[in-house]
């Protein structure tokens, strides 16, 4: 079973609490090597002076020739072998080693007749007391290192929960929500100490408010151009009718046409900007709407229902979506085209060159198009503007066997 970790919990949390549990281990076993290895040093001199001074007792008493105390002899039975050769060679020497059971500490020195005198004295209280150390630095260590691990996890996820916090203002603010704000406590307030991540906030923040004026700006911009617009047009469509029959006159109704169209776009994308528009919500038959767009476009466009659905949907804002869509694959694309009903999904092809890569990648962008196409790129972004109101995605590619491919996905009906 995979251990599944809150949502902050992320690869910085992760890596930090392996590297403070990391330093704290090693922290603990340098300092507890050190405290042992003193000890240690400590504990086994003074017991060798202990038996080195027994020892220097023992030889007296030998020499002498008086009796030998309890604990000392020649050759006693026990004495470890290199302790034996080392006393025999004529030097003095200790060695801990285990006799009858339990630990000793042997001193032996050398004596007449190239034999070993030796004193044993007991060593167990020093080995419980080192073994005693040992568990109460490894206890002591396991202790201070969970507790180090829990602050230091403690600190680090009270930055990366502050993170994913940004993160996910930034996320909405790319997705369309200018009102949305880190809105940082540590950044409002300058008597607190500021951090990296409040310093990042704030700028996110101060971000965020520029790119909102400025696409509201450019917004009022639109929607004031197109308005204003419209009063003069409709008097030069209206002179435009009183011109006499004839090429000229043909070329200035067909050019006022164009811009009232292109004036009448504008004001919608002016709407759409607004993120106020508001869907009628009705229940229609998928198939049958999808032929009507087709039979009032007039084009020669197939219509291929696989699985016909009910969709909860604006009618008028669905016909303009796959309206424009089927426009646009006659205008830029090349026959034949089909519209295809799958269910909740629809999708409209040509057999033309294809989208262009930065559509593909990136959207329609308003006002451009690539490859001398005549438009003014406005048709899919108005699509694109719609299907959102509507709670549909519309996306983009390119078939493989060539032309170029829109898929609009809408939500079924309950």
């Amino acid at each position: 079973m995979r251990l599944t970790l809150p949502h902050w919990a992320g690869a910085l949390a992760v890596k930090a609490a392996a590297f403070i549990t990391v330093m704290c281990c090693a922290l603990a076993a340098l300092l507890g090597v050190l405290v042992h290895v003193s000890v240690t040093n400590q504990t086994v001199g003074q017991a060798r002076d202990l038996a080195l001074s027994r020892l220097a007792d023992a030889t007296e008493a030998y020499e002498a020739g008086d009796r030998l105390l309890p604990g000392a002899g020649v050759d006693p039975e026990g004495l470890p072998a290199p302790l034996r050769r080392l006393a025999v060679a004529g030097e003095r020497g200790t060695m801990v080693a285990t006799h009858r059971g339990r630990p000793a500490m042997w001193a032996a020195g050398p004596v007449a007749g190239h034999r070993a005198l030796a004193v044993e004295v007991d060593y167990s209280q020093q080995a419980r007391t080192i073994d005693g150390l040992d568990r109460s630095i490894v206890w002591s260590s396991g202790l201070a290192i969970g507790a180090t691990v829990l602050v230091g996890v403690f600190a680090v996820t009270r930055v990366t929960r502050r993170l994913h916090g940004t993160a996910r203002v930034a996320r909405r603010i790319s997705a369309g929500d200018l009102d949305a704000r880190v809105d940082d406590p540590r950044a409002k307030d300058p008597t607190r100490p500021q951090d990296e991540v409040a310093a990042v906030a704030a700028a996110l923040d101060s971000m965020a408010s520029s790119l909102q004026s400025k696409l509201l700006s450019e917004q009022r911009f639109t929607a004031d151009v197109a308005h204003e617009l419209r009063t003069p047009l409709t008097g030069l469509h209206a002179a435009a009718e009183l011109l006499p029959p004839g090429r000229p006159t043909e070329l200035v109704r067909d050019r006022v046409a164009a811009l009232r169209t292109l004036t009448e776009d504008l004001l919608e994308i002016s709407r759409l900007d607004t993120g106020r528009e508001k869907p009628a919500v009705d229940t229609e038959a998928l198939g049958a709407l999808a032929e009507r767009v087709v039979r009032a476009s007039g084009t020669a466009t197939e219509v291929r229902i696989l699985r016909d659905v009910r969709v909860e949907t604006d009618r008028r804002r669905l016909e303009r979506v796959l309206g424009n869509l089927v426009a646009n694959a006659h205008k830029h694309g090349a026959p034949p085209v089909a519209l295809t009903v799958d269910g909740p999904v629809v999708t409209v092809r040509d057999h033309g060159g294809g989208y262009p890569e930065y559509l593909v990648a990136h959207g329609p962008q308003r006002f451009r198009t690539e490859g001398g196409a005549k438009g003014h790129g406005l048709g899919l972004t108005i699509a694109v503007g719609q299907a959102e109101v509507l709670g549909a995605t519309l996306g983009f590619a390119n078939a493989a066997d060539g032309g170029a491919v829109a898929t609009l996905r809408l939500p079924e009906a309950g």
